[in-house]
């Protein structure tokens, strides 16, 4: 007994010994991830911990996969790296197009061949992964297998959305990975223009500033694009979008522009019981999409939101916009003859073209010509509503196909890109924030300007306003698909707005109508005359969705960049 117990005591030293990492290797790797929230000894601490738990699984190959954003290049070719060099464990992190990546998880989830092991899979599926039951819990992976791999540091209330991967149960199906809003962009050198700021009180009767709602934007984009037309020396446009078909589209329609204009009803996150996909969802049970079975996809607010999208695409924006998708429209505004958009992905921002002082929107001291602001909103839109969409892509494992090292394995990956060692370092390459810590640290603090109010936004209580498609959508890689394919037709005039959002909302009813889940399956409404549905107040007078229609436009609005600034104040 002796000689076993010494046996044993042996190989614990040796393991603990090979599980240490040089102070060569943390020195180099703690240099690439400078800065950091954390002390160079806390660095230190931090990736010991990952070397020495995971010694069990050293020599586990595992693949992961993201979309292709700056973020999760850094994530395949540095941390990648650091993480096998420091754990041992072998991971190929494979950067592919969002559309790609949701059809693989959807065919990986309902064939059960394995394609990955874990996924940055937007929350926008949750609900998908919910009433699958598809997705391991995190919260119980924690407490019960992965307890020894989990790390000390991860800090979960760090986080600045944990809620986003949240299930109605108050599960965490995913972990964000990062995020970015959806605000408004404009130049704020040429609205802070005096001349130009003249001339557009001249012609319009109010201040040029931060357009609060739809009727302002469209008078700004009006007067850049036909009133000054040249600025620099080049063609400029008062707005920009894209339009090309394909499943960007989809999100771009999908990620809660048709709430912004005013479809659906009040309520965080999502609107109840009418959401910003215009579902109808009482009790966690989505009820219909059609104005005919109580949703308000298809109703007056979502074909005016529509018909604004289309409409001033065509007649303020570069031409080139109707041809372009996601990835390809994003860095267009540092281009500098853009004068706003109200569709910018944070992300975006991560192009070079935004912060190169060669560029044409970043100024002789170095800081940028541009800022960010709130985006309008529509006249359906009603206080209570959602306020904008925030994409976040998290970590998420599925649950029937990784098993055992794999899962294990895959859960630290995971929490090695998150860790508060590396992310400082990650979030100002990517611009995609997801820790308290970070955007609260010192060196957000020195580059705060450089960042055009990207920072005020993320340090406001503005931030939680901002949410995700949410539980509500039972099937999102199946429904995600029928925005641009019926708002591609609506682009092109083979259908009018009317018709193309009828054709949608049907579809969607149907496909909703058909599901079959493990958890809250859907149970449509009868069908019926919009008559019952359409037209109905609250309490308070303000609107139900399926909203009726409202005459006329808003009056515009404007507010200064100050005042807009004064909405984010923490």
């Amino acid at each position: 007994m002796k000689k076993f117990i010494l046996c044993v005591l042996a190989l614990m030293a040796a393991t603990a010994v090979f599980a240490q990492v040089s102070d060569a290797v943390l020195d180099k790797w703690i240099k690439e991830f400078t800065p950091s929230v954390m002390s160079v000894e806390e660095q230190k601490a931090e990736l010991q911990w990952f070397a020495k738990a995971a010694a069990p699984l050293k020599g586990v190959s595992i693949k992961s996969t993201a979309e292709g954003i700056k973020t999760h290049y850094y994530e395949s070719e540095v941390l990648a790296k650091a993480f096998t060099e420091i754990t041992g464990i072998k991971v190929t992190h494979d950067v592919i197009g969002e559309g790609e990546l949701v059809d693989r998880i959807q065919r990986q989830i309902q064939t059960g061949q394995k394609l990955y092991d874990i996924y940055v899979n937007d929350t926008d599926n949750v609900g998908w992964h919910y009433r699958n039951d598809a997705a391991v819990k995190f919260n119980e992976l924690m407490k019960g297998e992965g307890r020894a791999y989990t790390n000390p540091y991860l800090d979960l209330e760090d986080w600045l959305n944990l809620e986003q991967g949240t299930d109605y149960e108050g599960n965490l199906l995913q972990i964000p990975d990062q995020q970015f809003a959806i605000l408004y962009w404009f130049r704020y050198d040429w609205f802070e223009n005096p001349e130009l700021k003249a001339q557009f009180k001249k012609q319009f009767g109010y201040d040029l500033g931060v357009p609060l709602n739809w009727a302002a934007y469209r008078d700004i984009a009006d007067f850049f694009t036909n009133t000054v037309k040249n600025l620099d020396g080049k063609k400029i446009y008062g707005h920009m979008d894209y339009g090309k078909k394909g499943p960007s589209l989809g999100w771009r329609i999908s990620d809660a522009f048709l709430a912004i204009g005013g479809m659906g009803d009040k309520g965080l996150p999502n609107g109840l019981p009418v959401d910003d996909w215009g579902i109808r969802v009482e009790n966690g049970i989505p009820k219909g999409a059609s104005i005919q079975r109580g949703g308000d996809l298809n109703g007056p607010a979502a074909v005016y939101a529509i018909t604004y999208y289309v409409d001033w695409m065509k007649k303020y924006a570069d031409p080139a916009a109707l041809s372009m998708g996601w990835s390809e429209e994003g860095p267009v505004p540092a281009q500098g003859h853009i004068a706003q958009t109200w569709y910018m992905c944070l992300t975006w921002l991560s192009d070079p073209l935004f912060a190169d002082k060669a560029s044409p929107v970043v100024g002789k001291d170095g800081n940028p010509l541009w800022r960010v602001a709130a985006q309008p909103h529509g006249k359906y839109w009603i206080p209570g509503q959602k306020v904008g969409y925030q994409d976040s892509g998290a970590w998420t494992i599925p649950a029937a196909t990784v098993k055992g090292k794999e899962r294990l394995a895959a859960w630290m990956w995971a929490q090695f890109c998150v860790s508060k060692t590396v992310d400082l370092k990650r979030t100002l390459i990517g611009r995609t924030f997801i820790r308290k810590s970070t955007i609260w640290s010192p060196v957000m603090d020195e580059n705060r300007e450089l960042f055009g109010g990207v920072v005020d936004f993320y340090r406001s209580n503005q931030v939680k306003l901002y949410t995700g498609t949410g539980l509500n959508v039972p099937h999102y890689p199946l429904m995600a698909e029928q925005f641009w394919q019926n708002v591609s037709q609506i682009i092109t005039g083979e259908v009018t707005p009317q018709k193309g959002m009828d054709n949608l909302a049907f579809k969607l009813d149907d496909i909703m109508g058909k599901l079959k889940m493990k958890k809250n399956t859907p149970v449509l409404n009868p069908l019926e005359a919009p008559a019952k549905w359409v037209g109905r107040k609250a309490a308070d007078g303000s609107l139900l969705a399926p909203k009726a229609e409202i005459k006329g436009e808003q009056k515009p609005e404007t507010i200064s960049y100050k005042a807009a600034l004064q909405e984010w104040v923490p």
